[in-house]
């Protein structure tokens, strides 16, 4: 089964209907190495995310993206006029990985921080632990499917199962 995952973006940098807009995008700029481990070594083409919109009021979940290329080198790290430029990245050690990821459905309605964070059936999610801050993290299976029908979408015709 493909892994799940929650990506954060700023909306005012890169929002879901940017990326609606786009049909497609590069993950680039992850700059902390828990995270590009994730892009680098386990996220797959397939595997699903939420696309989750911070530093907004209220932050929030605002759709469901996919994979569609595995990790390879972010160029922005070798770009000296790059805001995500590392001096330390070379062509042969690029240091920093990106996914591609593409639009899969825009949620009906938003699901906000403060409703997973008040839902006890979201208790362990990385999301809501005090002092997680990564870019990327892990979503549980049920997680996943509780936010998709908080967020209004048929989780069966998403995942392509039969009720």
């Amino acid at each position: 089964m493909p892994a799940r995952w929650l990506m954060k973006s700023e909306p005012d940098v890169y929002a879901f209907a940017d990326l609606v807009r786009d049909g497609r995008t590069h993950w680039d700029g992850v700059r902390n190495y828990q995270a590009r481990n994730m892009m680098r070594d386990a996220m797959a083409i397939g595997d699903l995310v939420l696309y989750y919109h911070s530093n907004t009021n209220p932050p929030h979940v605002a759709g469901v993206a996919r994979v569609c290329k595995e990790g390879y080198p972010d160029h922005t790290a070798l770009d000296p006029s790059s805001h995500y430029h590392d001096p330390k990245a070379t062509p042969e050690n690029p240091r920093w990985i990106m996914v591609d990821i593409e639009p899969v459905v825009e949620l009906v309605q938003p699901v906000a921080l403060n409703d997973i964070k008040n839902d006890p059936y979201f208790e362990g999610m990385p999301l809501v632990q005090r002092g997680q801050r990564l870019s990327i993290q892990t979503v549980d299976e049920h997680h996943f499917r509780r936010i998709l029908e908080l967020g209004g979408l048929d989780v069966h015709d998403l995942l392509g199962e039969d009720a």
